[in-house]
């Protein structure tokens, strides 16, 4: 490598929701482009489960996991019970999940566990061709199955499923890209066990094969203005993603999926804006480490990054 990456130093890294009967989806109120912490904590949304509700109102939340648990006040249900979110439908679309950042006229639909099921697969390939993601609160599911894949042949297995357990070992509290590795390192040849959990089905039954949507006709936020979600620190109201930055956020979770089987919109968000008012590789580098430090990227994955950042401000994505 060019540049020595790998000798820098890891790091580690009430309000009451109210539940409205018969209410019609409808927007949240509108705020001034630069709201500050303290004002966007008290901006509402309209919520319903994505399996049939009446709506609630949820506010006050400034991450994923508090956002989950003021949806599941809302509804009188265990946080733990919440597989995902998808914004504006309630169909469980890998293309309208809720990631860092949600429109502040944006409706959200929770999705909750359903029908439990276990698989019995013989890995005859040593790429099962499963793209998994996470909801930032320990429940790791199926985002992309790649077609003609081992897991495509697979009937039982469909995009939207949370991973519980892999080989009988409980995964149901660990990150997409530790879900991913496990998969990676089952033996060839090997059989191994899945027991998974579906999202609830109501409104109208869901193609069971779906392979999960194609990024460029996802929209990262609808509007204006966004609340941001942060893991650290309170969420605020900031001006939707330029183009630029879209298009270097959908490169980055592209990378994200060569090099580690995960998407995760969040998270390549976040790595943009690490590397924002960076100069060089090096100066990304240590500001990947002091935020995303637990992930240990690889130095080739941290250079490829780089590039889609600075390919994007070149306006050579596509």
């Amino acid at each position: 490598m060019p540049l020595g990456l790998r000798n820098k130093k890891k790091r580690k890294s009430k309000e009451t929701s109210k539940l409205v009967e018969s209410e019609a989806p409808a927007p949240a109120p509108a705020a001034a482009a630069a709201v500050p912490a303290a004002r966007a904590s008290r901006l509402q949304f309209h919520t319903q489960l994505a399996h049939g509700s009446p709506t609630g109102r949820v506010e006050g939340f400034g991450s994923a996991r508090e956002l989950y648990a003021k949806i599941a006040e809302a509804f009188g249900i265990d946080p733990a019970e919440i597989m995902f979110c998808t914004l504006n439908t309630h169909k469980a679309d890998m293309d309208k999940l809720l990631g860092a950042q949600i429109g502040l006229e944006d409706f959200i639909f929770a999705h909750i566990k359903g029908q439990r099921k276990e698989v019995e697969i013989l890995k005859t390939d040593d790429v099962l061709g499963l793209t998994i993601t996470d909801n930032g609160t320990g429940c790791a599911f199926i985002k992309r199955i790649k077609e003609g894949s081992l897991m495509d042949q697979t009937k039982m297995v469909c995009v939207g499923d949370h991973i519980q357990t892999i080989n009988g070992k409980n995964v149901s509290n660990r990150r997409h890209y530790e879900v991913a590795k496990m998969l990676k390192d089952l033996e060839k040849g090997q059989m191994f066990k899945l027991e998974l959990i579906e999202p609830m089905k109501a409104f109208e039954k869901l193609e069971p094969r779906s392979k999960g949507g194609t990024l460029p006709e996802a929209k990262i936020s609808r509007g204006r203005e966004t609340l941001r979600l942060r893991t650290k620190g309170p969420a605020t109201v900031e001006e939707m993603p330029t183009e630029v930055e879209e298009k270097a956020i959908k490169k980055v979770d592209e990378l994200l999926e060569t090099y580690m089987g995960i998407r995760d919109i969040e998270l390549a968000a976040t790595m943009v804006e690490a590397g924002r008012d960076k100069k060089n590789p090096d100066e990304f580098a240590v500001a990947l480490d002091e935020t995303l430090g637990d992930f240990a990227f690889p130095d080739e994955f941290v250079f490829d990054v780089w590039g889609a950042i600075g390919d994007a401000k070149q306006g050579r994505l596509e």
